[in-house]
């Protein structure tokens, strides 16, 4: 379980559609700063604010949304494969959590960890297995998934838009009870 003591004035609460200038800024700006996203889609507020979402969620305080996170039914093939290979569940046992996103200035204050354990919840609460796709250079997120407990279960190589070459590490969520 991924539970650490909590920044008191933070909350997590289902997205709402006013929150789209808010993670679109965060987004931007953990691009420049750590290179996640990976790729800018030209809709870059669609991307994040995807209509296929299982459900979605952000970290607020008083004053400002300070990350994301979602759940989505499925991911690149590639993922999907080793996912179910890994679950031994069909793909729609299957949530991947995605576009998980903290503003510099809510780092390494539990905002990661809270959003992380929501998604995981409410994928639970769903019947689903929580799954996960991480580039492999973005470290930070790996110790985070890894200490949460959660589990590295393969590797797999793709390709983005514009032939950009990816590999990432495909993690899966400790096992709970549904």
């Amino acid at each position: 379980m991924c539970r650490r003591e909590q920044n008191p004035f933070v909350i997590i609460r289902n997205r709402s559609t006013s929150d789209g200038d808010a993670l679109e800024a965060i987004a931007l700006e953990t691009h420049r700063l750590d290179g996640y996203p990976v790729y800018l889609p030209g809709d870059l507020r669609s991307f994040i604010v995807n209509d296929d979402a299982l459900g979605a969620w952000v970290a607020a305080d008083a004053n400002e949304v300070l990350g994301h996170i979602a759940l989505h039914p499925s991911s690149a093939r590639e993922v999907m494969d080793v996912a179910l290979s890994a679950t031994g569940v069909g793909e729609d046992r299957i949530a991947v959590v995605a576009r998980l996103l903290v503003a510099p200035t809510a780092r390494r204050r539990g905002t990661g960890r809270a959003l992380l354990e929501k998604a995981t919840q409410e994928s639970t609460r769903l019947g689903r297995r929580a799954v996960l796709d991480v580039v492999e250079d973005h470290r930070a997120a790996i110790i985070l998934y890894e200490n949460c407990g959660w589990t590295r279960v393969g590797q797999v190589d793709w390709t983005l838009p514009g032939d950009l070459p990816l590999r990432e590490f495909v993690y899966l969520a400790p096992d709970r009870e549904a």
